[in-house]
């Protein structure tokens, strides 16, 4: 099994996508990192001061004013209702929930990447683990070793999952050591708040404790590694059941893209709660943004992603070792 392993690990370093995905991130890291430095200082400018407090207060005061507006829509007022309070609760426990650093950078680009950024990775890398080799014919010439199919699809396997472990400390490391140099490297045990729930339009506080930021960012860094398992599974699905590696990606691409826009369009769709892509921002449930879907939360998500992906590599490993190769 480690030779095999080994084989596909060198066929993956061979093909230069993983050294393109390092590449990617580290150019969209430095162009967030300078457009969170032009942000910070025009607002600094713009309200005379650098307290972050004056900042906090200002932004509760803006939405405010966007909900006396009668033309914005339910969902995204239940969401600047939350917002505003967690806001207030962050003010009264003196803890500013956006203290400049890289460690604090790195926990936002992580949450925003979870959902889009990060599955395209994963699709980028494990979309031809299968597909190519069917398509190329030089399955024909692994599967002549004396390996069962399993086996070599259980190499594969493994195989996206030190991928995907790549890929998520690329996203982390990246993150800090670029944005670092603009905002400096400390707040590690800088306090978080965690533990906020919602109940409809109200936010819901009494589970919420204080841990380190070192803590968070290892949840958070765990949740999105369980994202990236979990889409790596479907798509080395996809990867067995099509020959075409442009098909595999172009499924995928449409359906994590079909995401987001779902859970701004499901909650009255209850039933879309049981989709993988509706359910991929998990770590909204320990940062206590309202779910897409009232009565979801971390555990629910979780699971669901759990059944999907275990549907998955069940087809996979069934077609692939009952599948005729020609």
């Amino acid at each position: 099994m480690i030779n095999l392993v080994q084989n596909e690990l060198i066929k993956l370093v061979r093909k230069k996508r993983l050294y393109v995905i390092v590449a990617i991130v580290a150019v969209l890291v430095a162009l967030f990192t300078y457009a969170q430095m032009k942000e910070v200082k025009s607002l600094q400018e713009r309200l005379g001061t650098t307290d972050w407090r004056t900042q906090l207060q200002q932004d509760i005061v803006n939405a405010q004013n966007r909900l006396a507006s009668s033309t914005i829509p339910d969902d995204f007022r239940k969401y600047l209702l939350i917002r505003v309070s967690q806001q207030e609760y962050y003010l009264e426990h003196d803890i500013d929930p956006s203290a400049p650093g890289a460690p604090t950078f790195m926990r936002i680009f992580l949450e925003n990447s979870i959902d889009l950024l990060l599955p395209l990775m994963v699709v980028v890398v494990v979309g031809d683990l299968v597909s190519s080799e069917l398509s190329g014919g030089t399955i024909k010439m692994l599967l002549t070793r004396p390996v069962k199919r399993s086996r070599i699809l259980l190499s594969k396997f493994l195989t996206m999952i030190l991928s995907v472990s790549f890929i998520v400390l690329s996203l982390g490391s990246l993150s800090y050591l670029i944005s670092g140099i603009v905002f400096g490297y400390s707040g590690w045990t800088m306090p978080i708040l965690t533990g906020f729930s919602t109940n409809g339009d109200d936010l819901v506080t009494t589970s919420v404790h204080v841990i380190g930021q070192w803590q968070y960012l290892l949840m958070e860094l765990g949740l999105t590694w369980f994202v990236g398992i979990t889409v790596g599974s479907i798509t080395l699905m996809l990867s067995v059941l099509m020959r075409s590696t442009a098909a595999v990606t172009g499924v995928m691409l449409a359906t994590l893209i079909s995401g987001p826009i779902l859970a701004n369009m499901v909650s009255s769709w209850e039933s879309a709660k049981y989709l993988f892509m509706v359910n991929l921002q998990i770590t909204n449930y320990i940062s206590g943004s309202a779910p897409p879907i009232q009565g979801m939360n971390l555990g629910f998500s979780m699971t669901i992603l759990t059944i999907w992906g275990i549907i998955a590599l069940l087809i996979a490993f069934i077609t692939f070792t009952k599948r005729d190769v020609y």
